[in-house]
């Protein structure tokens, strides 16, 4: 095995959308990195869905985007259609998402890493950690080069111990057309990892020349189309449709005379597949009443025929595959240019990690995306991030970023995962965040934009721009406090024509925001001076003022229980001598080894009452721990 001559304080394996988000924050905030892939043109591919965002999902990569990471400004640049989902639903829930060019998408990412300074990109299969006297020192290559370093990402995404199937037919692959990695897993697990095995899939991409889109229902996005990124002016790139199309019960018949072919009913695979974004023979069994499935055919890209149709993976036999398509409506006649799949790969039980990302087992390694056993791109990125930005601050010897379930949704799903840790696919949903209300889409920059520029990874023009919203909202929701409303004839006219006959003299213009039937618009034309706020000024100034009460409850929610959240437990606490505590909730806090009371009240089992003996248990450790000190 022969040294590399150059030393990094980071080398981040693997350049999906988690490694792509690891090496660039590591590499921003001054620390040399290197990224390492198997194949340096399937950087940042879209593997599946060629879409970014969606419910939930749109807000991580919102969040992504104000701690200074990459996603939201790449898929700018590059989407096709954006459309924001949830718009007649109250704030919380509303979710931005976009179709991409998918080849764009990838060359934009890997033009943008190529010309980051304190990164270098490697091709190379990473077959196992370099581990000397106990300590992790860098990886080394299947082509015998062993690279030295500070800390490593690991970002396999599906390509531990790849495997694919279409009907009875199976072979490796991390994705079709690419080679698994092999060894790494094998690794881990001598080194005690409890390793598992998950399943997703993809759709066929069909040829979109042998489609009648005259029988299919447009769906265009919006206009004008709405950016993800703080920093994006507009969006240049021209935009296209999607179209509806739906499964038939002949559809159904044929997936159901497929079904001694698939390898998922067959018993050959093995991996556990995502619940909530199940293969089209998943839903066919599941729902045998329902009569009809919809799809959404989206475009690939702008200089490509090939289309997507979401919602239906499958890893049916390719005759099945071709009678099943050929049986929805518009799609009489379509030719499957890339066959749809199945796909196992090997994930390792998030539960061994810290919340800041790095293993339990092993000090400097951190594992980002779905090898901890997470889908989507959305959920790899956020993670990515986190595990570069704390590469980076272990290699300058700072504290990790820990971000809390009341921050951010990057935090509920990191606490999540290594509180729960997780049998299946884990996915991001808008319902397992407590305080959502608190977490919107429109303010993930006033949550953590200032974060990101600590960091280093927030410049200085996008931080000066975001002081200026900041200040622009204190001011206005100030002014509204104590302005009132002026009745002049052209206000009176103004509120008549509105059917709004009890608004009183001298009511504030607070007062009025806070009625359902005014919005800021409404304001802007009874008010001269509301008129020149900026929209993303006067956004923020609603939704605070008609949702102030309950904002005001959840934060208070919050401070009530910051407390447990900020109680550490010692890595090397003895549960079992805590004899108050039952043996059952011994078992699982030792099994989980929780950082905090907080994620130590969430595992399943652990009682109020256990939390509590808990709590006491520190107590006491922490008061002898003092007394020990004042004696020496």
């Amino acid at each position: 095995m022969i040294n590399y001559d150059q030393k990094y304080d980071v080398i981040v394996v693997g350049a999906g959308h988690a490694g792509c988000e690891a090496a660039l924050a590591s590499s921003r905030m001054g620390c040399r990195t290197m990224l390492l892939t198997i194949n340096l043109d399937a950087i940042a591919l879209m593997s599946c869905n060629p879409s970014i965002g969606g419910l939930a999902k749109g807000h991580l990569v919102k969040e992504v985007d104000a701690l200074g990471g990459e996603m939201a400004k790449n898929i700018d640049a590059t989407g096709i259609q954006f459309r924001v989902l949830n718009t007649k639903k109250g704030p919380a829930v509303r979710a931005s998402r976009a179709q991409a060019d998918k080849q764009l998408y990838r060359l934009r990412m890997k033009r943008v890493l190529e010309h980051q300074h304190n990164l270098d990109l490697k091709q190379g299969e990473v077959t196992s950690l370099y581990i000397e006297s106990g300590e992790l020192r860098g990886v080394e290559l299947q082509s015998g080069i062993r690279y030295l370093s500070k800390t490593v990402v690991v970002t396999t995404g599906t390509f531990m111990r790849g495997l694919i199937h279409i009907g009875l037919s199976h072979y490796p692959g991390g994705r079709a057309g690419d080679q698994p990695s092999i060894g790494l897993s094998d690794q881990l697990q001598k080194l005690g990892f409890s390793v598992g095995r998950l399943k997703t899939g993809t759709p066929a991409r069909l040829d979109a020349r042998s489609i009648d889109f005259s029988k299919l229902e447009p769906q265009f996005g919006d206009t004008p189309p709405l950016p993800f990124s703080l920093s994006t002016d507009r969006i240049s790139m021209p935009q296209l449709p999607c179209h509806i199309a739906y499964t038939n019960p002949r559809s159904h018949d044929i997936i159901r005379s497929g079904l001694d072919r698939s390898p998922l009913y067959s018993g050959i695979i093995e991996g556990i597949g995502p619940r909530y974004c199940p293969s089209i023979e998943d839903k066919v069994v599941r729902f045998p009443d329902k009569e009809r499935h919809q799809t959404f055919i989206e475009p690939e890209g702008l200089d490509t025929i090939e289309v997507y149709p979401s919602g239906m993976s499958t890893s049916l036999p390719v005759d099945v595959q071709i009678a099943f398509y050929r049986s929805i409506v518009g799609l009489e006649c379509v030719e499957i240019m890339r066959p749809a799949y199945a796909i196992e790969y090997d994930y390792v039980d998030p539960i061994q990690l810290h919340t800041s990302l790095e293993t339990k087992l092993i000090k400097n390694l951190y594992h980002a995306g779905q090898i901890n056993g997470t889908s989507g791109y959305e959920e790899a990125a956020g993670q990515g991030l986190i595990a570069g930005i704390n590469a980076a601050l272990r290699v300058k010897g700072r504290d990790p970023l820990i971000l809390g379930r009341s921050e951010a949704y990057i935090g509920v799903m990191i606490d999540d995962l290594v509180t729960l840790g997780t049998k299946e696919p884990y996915r991001m949903f808008t319902s397992r965040a407590e305080y959502r209300l608190l977490m919107r889409e429109d303010n993930a920059d006033l949550r953590l934009r200032e974060i990101g520029y600590r960091l280093g990874l927030v410049p200085e023009q996008e931080y000066a721009h975001f002081l200026d919203k900041k200040r622009m909202i204190g001011e206005e929701l100030e002014r509204i406090s104590v302005s009132r409303l002026q009745h002049s004839d052209n206000t009176q006219a103004e509120l008549a024509r509105r059917g709004l006959h009890d608004i009183q003299k001298g009511t504030t213009l607070e007062h009025l925001l806070k009625r359902s039937d005014i919005c800021y618009a409404d304001l802007a034309d009874l008010d001269p001076i509301s008129r020149e706020t900026p929209k993303e000024v006067s956004d923020q100034v609603e939704i605070h003022t008609k949702y102030k009460g309950y904002i005001d409850r959840q934060i208070e929610q919050v401070k009530q229980s910051k407390k447990m959240e900020t109680t550490c437990i010692p890595t090397d606490l003895n549960y079992a001598s805590i004899k108050s505590l039952t043996t059952e909730v011994r078992e699982k806090l030792s099994t989980n080894r929780p950082d905090t009371l907080g994620q130590a009240s969430r595992i399943p089992g652990v009682t109020p009452a256990a939390i509590s003996i808990l709590a006491i248990a520190l107590k006491s450790a922490s008061r002898k721990e003092n007394a020990e000190e004042c004696h020496h």
